[in-house]
C-alpha cells in the first residue's frame, strides 16, 4: 500500500509526525521475544521432566533449562534471530529458530562432553526438552508475528519516498510524496524549508530520494543534517548492478559484484558435499564397478568420458561421466546434444542415461571440489539452443558460474532436462539457476537432493 499525500496543501507544514515512531515498538518486540523464548525453554524442559520423571521441577529438567536459556539467547543475538525484519515473516523466523536451537544444542553437547559433565544431565530430558521448546517457540512466533501484522503493519520501519524530478518508483508500504507539491527542496540556506522537511522526515527510518543527479549533493547534505538513513535512486548504478559504496582514504568505490555466499555458508556447503559424496561413493561402489565392467565388455572402449566444462569463476575443469556413446562418435566439444533414439548411444549407454547412472562418476568431481552436489549444471562449451550458443541467448548466462556446478540442481528437479531445441529450454534453466543462487540455503540443498530421487528416471533423460 502506498500512502499518497498529494491532498495536503502546497505550503502545508505537518504539525504532527506523518507516522508514529517505531523504535519503541521494535525494542519492545525484541525484549518480548527474548522473554518469550526463555519462558518456552523453561516450559519445554519442565514438560519433559513431568513426562519422564513426573516432576516438572526435577533436577535434570531445571539444570538443562538453566543452561539452554542463556546459551540460546547468546546464539540468537549473534545469529540475528531478534532482528525486526526477521520477525515479520514466519518462514524466516522459523528457520532462524531451528538453526539457533540446533547450534545451542550441539554446542552444549560439546561443552558437556569436554567438561565430563554429561553424567549430571539426562540425555532424554535434554533432547526432548529442546524439541518441545522449539515447538513452543514456533507457536509463539506465529502468534507474535500475526499480532505485529495486525496492530503495527507489514513492516517495522517507516519509509518515505520523495519524488523530485527524478526516476519514478513505486514502493509498497512507503509514504510517497511529491517534493514540488509539498514545497520541499534541498535548499539548506532557508531555515523554514529545513524545518518543513524535518517535520516530514520525523520518525522516518529510511528516506529514498528520486532526483536529478545534479541535485544529489544538496539532498545528501540535507539528509545528513536530518540524521536519517538517506538513499538515492540511480538508474546508472542499477544498470551497473551496484550493491553498495565503500569509502577509502581519498576515494570511494562502488561495489558491483560480491561473493554470493559468505565463508561460513561455503564451509557448510563444502562439508555437506564431502560427507554425502563420500557416503554415496561407498554405498554405490558395487554399482559403479558393475557398470564399468559392462561398458568395457560391450565394445572394449574407455569406461569414462571426459570433457572440459566451465566451472566456478568461469574456470575450466574436467567433468567425468560413464561413457554412453560409441567412442568414435564422442563429442568432446558438445556441439551436438544427445537426442531421443540417438544413433551414437550404446546399448548400455541407453540404460545408464535413462536412469542418470552415467552421472555417477561426477561424485569424484564433487569429492575433489570441482563440483558441488547441488548447483547449476555445467554445460558443454559448444551447447546451443535454437541454433545459438547459450551465452548468446541471455547476457546473464555467465552469472550462473558464481557457484560450483552441481551434480543436480533446481532446474533439474523442476523438469528442465534433455535437449535444448528452443531458446526457452535454456532460459527456463537459467532462471532456475539464478533463483537458486539468490536463495541458497542448506535447507534448499537438502530439499533438492531429496527431490532428485524422484527425477532420476525422466522422459527427457536420453
Amino acid at each position: 500500500m502506498n500512502f499518497q499525500l498529494n491532498h495536503l496543501p502546497l505550503s502545508a507544514r505537518p504539525e504532527r509526525p506523518l507516522a508514529p515512531s517505531l523504535e519503541q515498538v521494535r525494542l519492545r518486540l525484541v525484549l518480548g521475544l527474548m522473554f518469550l523464548d526463555i519462558i518456552t525453554i523453561v516450559v519445554g524442559y519442565g514438560f519433559t521432566g513431568l513426562l519422564y520423571y513426573g516432576d516438572p521441577l526435577s533436577e535434570y529438567a531445571a539444570r538443562s533449562a538453566m543452561l539452554m536459556g542463556p546459551v540460546f539467547l547468546v546464539v540468537g543475538v549473534q545469529s540475528g534471530l531478534y532482528r525486526p525484519q526477521i520477525n515479520t515473516s514466519f518462514p524466516r523466523a522459523a528457520r532462524k529458530c531451528i538453526s539457533t536451537i540446533a547450534i545451542a544444542f550441539v554446542g552444549l553437547l560439546f561443552i558437556m562432553f569436554y567438561a565430563k559433565a554429561s553424567d549430571n544431565f539426562s540425555r532424554v530430558v535434554f533432547t526432548f526438552g529442546s524439541a518441545f521448546s522449539l515447538l513452543l517457540m514456533l507457536l509463539s512466533r506465529s502468534v507474535v508475528i500475526s499480532l505485529v501484522k495486525r496492530f503495527v503493519g507489514p513492516s517495522l520501519t517507516n519509509t518515505m519516498v520523495i519524488h523530485d524530478d527524478g526516476p519514478s518508483i513505486d514502493m509498497k508500504h512507503a509514504f510517497c510524496i511529491d517534493a514540488a507539491q509539498h514545497g520541499l527542496s534541498p535548499d539548506a540556506t532557508d531555515p523554514l524549508n529545513l524545518d518543513r522537511v524535518g517535520r516530514y522526515l520525523q520518525n522516518m527510518d529510511r528516506v529514498i530520494i528520486c532526483c536529478r543527479p545534479e541535485e544529489r549533493n544538496r539532498w545528501a547534505a540535507l539528509l545528513r543534517s536530518a540524521g536519517v538513513q538517506g538513499e538515492f535512486v540511480s538508474e546508472s548504478l542499477r544498470k551497473l548492478g551496484a550493491f553498495e559504496m565503500k569509502r577509502e582514504r581519498g576515494f570511494s568505490t562502488i561495489v558491483v559484484s560480491t561473493r554470493p555466499l559468505g565463508i561460513r555458508a561455503r564451509a557448510t556447503k563444502r562439508m555437506l558435499d564431502v560427507c554425502l559424496s563420500s557416503i554415496a561413493l561407498l554405498l554405490l561402489s558395487p554399482l559403479i564397478i558393475i557398470v564399468a565392467a559392462l561398458i568395457k565388455l560391450e565394445d572394449g572402449g574407455a569406461i569414462l568420458f571426459r570433457q572440459q566444462r566451465m566451472g566456478r569463476g568461469n574456470r575450466f575443469f574436467w567433468i567425468y561421466k560413464f561413457r554412453s556413446m560409441r567412442e568414435a562418435h564422442s563429442d568432446a566439444h558438445g556441439l551436438r546434444s544427445a537426442s531421443r533414439d540417438d544413433d551414437r548411444t550404446t546399448r548400455i549407454g541407453k540404460i545408464i542415461r535413462r536412469t542418470s547412472i552415467d552421472e555417477l562418476p561426477q561424485l569424484f568431481n564433487v569429492w575433489r571440489g570441482d563440483m558441488s552436489l547441488v548447483g547449476p549444471r555445467p554445460h558443454a562449451l559448444g551447447s546451443q539452443a535454437g541454433e545459438k550458443l547459450f551465452w548468446e541467448i541471455d547476457g546473464r548466462y555467465w552469472n550462473r558460474h558464481v557457484l560450483k556446478p552441481g551434480l543436480t540442481g533446481l532446474a533439474q528437479v523442476r523438469g528442465f532436462r534433455g535437449a535444448t531445441d528452443q531458446e526457452r529450454d535454456l532460459t527456463d534453466r537459467l532462471q532456475a539457476d539464478l533463483e537458486y543462487i539468490s536463495n541458497w540455503s542448506l535447507w534448499l540443498d537438502l530439499k533438492i537432493i531429496v527431490k532428485t530421487f524422484g527425477v532420476l528416471v525422466h522422459d527427457n533423460a536420453f
